[in-house]
């Protein structure tokens, strides 16, 4: 009789040791090992990067507002021609960085020390700004302002084209 209590007894402890055997507790839980590997480089927002707009592909900025060039400014000189109330209406763009992170933007990147002493972008030796009556991504209201301004094309070029007019005729 005894031997019949016995075989339950010892198939009840099996099972709690099993059973406990496959809980953890925080003593035998190891932390995961830190792991070393950098994060992977598209996570960083570009500072330039490229959008289609009622202009086509433009270069626009890290928050999607279209990029343009001032005819002022002289390509190569290393200078901005936009200065004192002109930086209100047309702001400079600067890198996040120490150099700008472009995405799709085949002309040549680099920055200048803008008219406001900081770091300004370049596409193809021209500073580059954005448009303060631009108010949403992809708004090209900046576009041929005063005969002046102009987007910029993936490529470096300017846009020379007038943005479509919201009043105008669609020829019928």
């Amino acid at each position: 009789m005894k031997r019949s209590h016995t075989v339950p007894a010892a198939l009840g402890l099996a099972l709690v040791l099993s059973a406990a055997a496959c809980s953890t507790t925080s003593e035998d839980t190891a932390a995961p090992a830190a792991t070393t590997q950098p994060a992977p480089a598209a996570t960083a927002t570009a500072d330039l990067s490229t959008a289609s707009t009622d202009l086509g592909q433009v270069v626009v900025d890290g928050s999607g507002m279209t990029v343009y060039y001032f005819t002022a400014d002289t390509p190569g000189s290393g200078e901005s021609a936009c200065t004192g109330d002109c930086l209100t209406a047309w702001p400079p763009v600067h890198p996040a960085g120490s150099a700008p992170v472009v995405d799709g933007v085949t002309g040549e990147v680099a920055t200048i020390t803008g008219a406001d002493g900081e770091a300004q972008v370049t596409i193809d030796g021209r500073p580059v700004y954005t448009f303060a009556g631009d108010t949403a991504a992809g708004d090209t209201a900046g576009q041929g302002v005063d005969g002046a301004w102009f987007a910029v094309a993936p490529e470096g070029a300017e846009i020379t084209s007038p943005a479509p007019s919201a009043t105008a005729s669609s020829g019928y």
